[in-house]
């Protein structure tokens, strides 16, 4: 009798999405740019030190993208980012999505996502909106956008009369600004593309992309303690579960 080899075993669910990497990278597949071209870049997002890679559902070909690097990148912790709507939240759990970001949320998207068990980074930009997650025991967060809606000075406000809500911000924030929000102790990530240049993307070229993300893990030596990353260490990133993370 022939033995039948056992199914893959499926991923642990992620505890944390926000402790995946101190810079989470979206990806967005534009230009006529090919699903199968996210496989190498996550690979050099990956072996730069950002595990994380969220593959935004903005063209026809992004469920394709994360469902390609899911399966062909074992150490990615691939999600789908712009999930609006809660039949994007299932086909992104079906594609192999290990999380979730959207730019706000409703009290229908978090039903879904509940149901789908694949967590989910909403996103807010108010005092209001955090409080209104926390009633509903929703504690990891997007910040979104975070530049026009105020900045590190906006979120260190919010430390302290919310000190139970974690963020990502993104929207606006590039390698001149991520350290003033990782120093923050509310920010253990922030999202951001300017490690995947377009021009970069186009020529593939991969060792760039490596390099560039390399720097960018290392701006997380201090995510979340309130201690800027030049304080000291040499950053990288989280090995538990996360516009550009926009």
């Amino acid at each position: 009798m022939t033995d039948v080899p056992a199914p893959p075993t499926p991923p642990a669910p992620l505890s944390s999405v926000l402790a995946l990497s101190p810079v989470l990278p979206v990806v967005v597949l534009d230009g006529g740019a090919a699903p199968a071209e996210a496989v190498p870049l996550a690979r050099a997002l990956v072996a730069g030190g950002l595990r994380g890679v969220e593959i935004t559902l903005r063209t026809a070909d992004a469920l394709e993208a994360v469902r390609r690097v899911a399966a062909e990148v074992p150490r990615a912790v691939v999600g789908a980012g712009t999930v609006l709507t809660p039949e994007q939240a299932v086909g992104a759990r079906e594609a192999g999505a290990r999380f979730l970001v959207s730019p706000g949320w409703t009290d229908r998207l978090l039903a879904a996502a509940r149901e789908t068990g694949v967590p989910l980074l909403p996103g807010v930009s108010t005092a209001s909106e955090v409080m209104a997650l926390l009633e509903r025991g929703v504690t990891e967060m997007k910040f979104f956008p975070a530049r026009a809606a105020g900045g590190p000075v906006y979120l260190r406000a919010l430390a302290s009369p919310l000190s139970r809500a974690r963020f990502c911000p993104t929207g606006g924030v590039g390698p001149d600004s991520a350290a003033d929000y990782l120093a923050l102790p509310n920010v253990p990530c922030v999202g951001g593309s300017w490690m995947l240049p377009p021009e970069a993307v186009r020529a593939r070229d991969w060792g760039r992309i490596e390099r560039l993300a390399r720097e960018a893990a290392r701006l997380g030596a201090g995510a979340g303690t309130g201690v800027p990353a030049s304080a000291g260490g040499t950053g990288g990133g989280g090995v538990s579960a996360g516009d550009r993370c926009r």
